[in-house]
């Protein structure tokens, strides 16, 4: 059984006991959350599609702990004028454990 679930604008495809990196949120590492924003969820082949969510269907899920990803180097110049700009970034995300899709 799958689901697709939108977190924080953002849809990404579950299953029970994955993990997914979301944007960062604000809950503490270890407390469980349920998103009932679900999309689409899929049981034994046979999809139920939501106008625009599926009635009933919850995912839960433990917030894990927050991970930088890669950093991002944001550089501007302008040729043969000695103009030159760099600056870094990275984002910070967190790591999200599926426990249990319900509908």
């Amino acid at each position: 059984m799958y689901a697709l679930v939108e977190i924080k604008g953002k849809q990404y495809k579950v299953q029970k006991d994955c993990s997914l990196t979301v944007d960062l949120m604000k809950e503490e590492p270890g407390t469980a959350v349920e998103f009932d924003s679900v999309l689409m969820l899929a049981e034994d082949g046979k999809p139920k599609i939501g106008t625009p969510y599926v009635k009933g269907a919850v995912v839960a899920a433990t917030v894990g702990e927050m991970v930088k990803g890669p950093k991002i180097d944001v550089i501007k110049f302008k040729r043969r004028k000695g103009y030159e700009r760099r600056q870094g970034h990275r984002q910070k995300y967190t790591m999200l454990t599926v426990n249990d899709i319900r509908s």
